[in-house]
This record gives structure tokens, sequence and C-alpha cells, in this order.
């Protein structure tokens, strides 16, 4: 190779260092903006007439995570209290916290489940145990103090999930809800995110439930039926590749829609992954259209940056998206899907997660807002007696009357 070809390579390797390192600081210097805005207080939320929310003024930043694994895949964890403190200075005021729906051997050195393809994953109680150890020992340690995060001046409001249910083995699934409540009387009142089908595990021995399995739900489904409790499912519609693959999947999740209809169940990820990221805007929002007016019980989930990265960043599919949302604006919520794993993990990754998964409300209607990036649909969903703020009313411009000139 010549040296003046040398140099000019390591001239444009330099220039795309510059860039990236210029789009990273543009980026969190956005992020920095969005999270400089006011944030609302606990009591906002209890009193019908407080304040309006004034969307130019206030950001678009959600104050709802309905979706949050305060577990990881293996390896350590963040603290209980830290991961609370990130919502408390995000100003995330509601907060689900969920397990984790694939559990990596605690034996075994693997973090993610991506970077190991071969090791098994489970589903497990652990987790469940652990999130309602820790919620219940710090709900009372600083009850009465302004810091008790549960009740004092920055409170957030904790709802606790059921995520050990096997859905593709589902027959121990009342038996071990019996065993919770038995240890943890009426702490859990949201179930999941559970997996019908996901393939990013195929690798790691688990497979997708069958309609004979999803027949075996029954018992369990009657019992969160009479709870009234929501289950967050995680399914895919299909992969890439030829058009029938787009959909390969979708007959479960219909299976599961028609069988437990009476059930409040929120698919997860609007039932993308990154395995779907080449179904035209169309063709999904027509599905999601449809089985909208034929289930009213189902609530679609916004969680997880990747719909940002792979789906709303385009404007044309965007503009699509955001006109379905404000055609159905009761029936979604929102999230981050982060997931609380220490080795790769901090309060950086919680912002940039909360502030990628709140981009899609800068375009929603009022009503949309209200009901999504406010929590309206979450309270709602959980029966909470918990109220959104009113959107303020956008002010006309006063047309200004132009005097005529009489020329003489």
């Amino acid at each position: 190779m010549k040296f003046t070809t040398l140099i000019k390579l390591l001239q444009n390797h330099l220039r795309c260092i510059r860039l990236a390192r210029l789009l990273l600081l543009f980026t969190l210097l956005l992020t920095s903006s969005a999270f400089a805005q006011k944030n609302r207080s606990f009591d906002d939320f209890v009193d019908k007439d407080c304040e309006c929310y004034n969307r130019k003024k206030e950001g678009f930043l959600s104050k709802v995570d309905a979706h949050c694994h305060f577990r990881p895949f293996g390896g350590r964890v963040i603290p209980f209290t830290e991961l609370v403190s990130y919502f408390q200075r995000s100003g995330v005021l509601y907060v689900n916290a969920y397990g984790i729906g694939q559990t990596l051997p605690s034996d075994d050195t693997c973090t993610y489940y991506l970077d190991c393809p071969g090791t098994p994953v489970t589903p497990s109680l652990r987790n469940d145990f652990v999130n309602a150890a820790n919620y219940l020992e710090y709900k009372g340690r600083d009850t009465g103090k302004p810091d008790d995060p549960f009740e004092g001046e920055e409170r957030i409001n904790l709802v606790l999930s059921m995520t050990f249910p096997d859905l593709a083995h589902p027959e121990r699934v009342t038996e071990y809800i019996q065993l919770l409540d038995a240890e943890y009387p009426g702490v859990f009142t949201w179930m999941g995110e559970v997996n019908l089908v996901k393939q990013a595990l195929f690798a790691n021995g688990q497979t997708g439930a069958s309609f004979a399995s999803i027949a075996k739900w029954k018992p369990f489904m009657d019992t969160i039926l009479k709870r009234d409790i929501p289950i967050n499912i995680h399914s895919d519609i299909g992969c890439n590749g030829p058009a029938d693959s787009l959909t390969k999947y979708l007959y479960l999740m219909e299976e599961v829609l028609t069988r437990y209809d009476s059930n409040k169940i929120v698919w997860a990820h609007m039932g993308l992954s990154k395995e779907l990221t080449e179904m035209p805007a169309e063709q999904h929002i027509s599905i999601l259209s449809r089985l909208f007016d034929k289930h009213q019980n189902l609530t679609l989930d916004l969680s997880w940056d990747v719909l940002w990265d792979s789906v709303f960043v385009d404007d044309v599919a965007r503009a699509k998206y955001i006109k379905f949302i404000d055609a159905y604006p009761t029936r979604f919520i929102t999230g981050t899907d982060f997931v609380a794993s220490r080795e790769a993990k901090k309060y950086k990754t919680y912002k940039e997660a909360l502030y990628k998964t709140s981009l899609i409300n800068k375009d929603m209607s009022d009503e949309a807002f209200r009901n999504i990036a406010l929590g309206e649909n979450y309270f709602k969903l959980l029966n909470l007696d918990y109220t959104a703020p009113q959107i303020c009313e956008k002010k006309r411009k006063k047309k200004v009357k132009r005097k005529e000139v009489v020329m003489k």
C-alpha cells in the first residue's frame, strides 16, 4: 500500500471518529435538554384540579414506566434502591417491577443469553421472590422520612409483577401463584412479561407455546381474571424473510386473544422484535387495528428502544403509527424495557432508554399523550386511584386587524 493511500485512509478514519463523537454529543445534549424540563410531583396525579400539563414547557418524557425489569438475565444486579433512584431522578412516578422471563443458570458465567447460545434459559420464581422481599424491606424502612421512596416527597408508585410463568408448560402456574400469595399476600397485581413465542431465545432451548399448552392456561387465566390482573405477553408476530414469514407466529397470539377474550392482555412491543424489522407499517397497523376492533381488552405496549431504532425513526412510518395511535388513544401503555444488569447498565443507560421510548410521545395528539405518556390508560388498566393532569389548551394567536389605507 502506498504511503499517500495510507494517509488518506487514516484521514477518512479520523473524520468518521469525529463525526461519531459529534453525533454522540448532539444526542447527549438533546437528552440533557429533555431531562432539564420541569418534573411533576406525585400530588399532581391525585388532585383532579391540579395545574394543566403544558407540553411545550414540560416536555414529552413519559411519567410511567410500565415495563421495567428489576432483575437481570444473569450476573450482578443494580441494587434495588439505586434503581428506584433512577426513576426519582428522571421524573418517572409509576413503575411496573418485572422480574425476568428468562433466567440463566445461577452457576454460569454468562450474563446475556444472546452471548451464549446453547446455554439454557428458564423461567424462575426466584426473581419474583427477590423483588417482593426488596420492596417490602424498603417500603417500611424509611416510613415518615421525607426521602422515603414510597411515602416521601419524591415517592413513586411501584406495582409488582409475577414473571415466573412458563407458558409452554403451564401446569403448575396456579400452584405457584398460591405460593406467592402465601408468602406475599396482596403484593402482586400484574403478570408478565411472559413469553408466548420469543425467537431470540430459540438458541437457548426455548420454543414457542402450542395450541395444546395455551388451552392449559385456563386455571391461571381464570385466577387473574377474577383478580382483574393484566398479563403482559411477549409474542413475536413473525420474522424477516418471505411474505409468509412476516406473520409466521401471529396465529398463536390470535388463539390467546380468542380463547381468553375477557382477560386484560397487554401485547409487549406491539408484537415486534429484532427478528422482525421488514414488515411494512401498513400491514402491521392493519393487523393491530383488526385485533383492536375484535378484542376490546387488548392493550399494546410501546416499550423497548428497538421500536424507535427499527420503526419510528423513519418519518413516513412514524406518521402512520401516530395516526394509528391517535385513532385508538385508550389502547396503549408505555415503558422502557430496561434490564437492571450491573454488567452494562447505569443511570445514563436508563435515561437514554426513557428518552428513546418517549420520543414517539412528541407527535401524539393531546388525548393520546395524556392517556399514554401521563399514564391515564395505565391507571385505568390497574384501577388505580390516580388521574393524569389535563393538557393545557393551546392559546390561539389573536388576529391583528389591518387598517385599510385609503389612497387619496
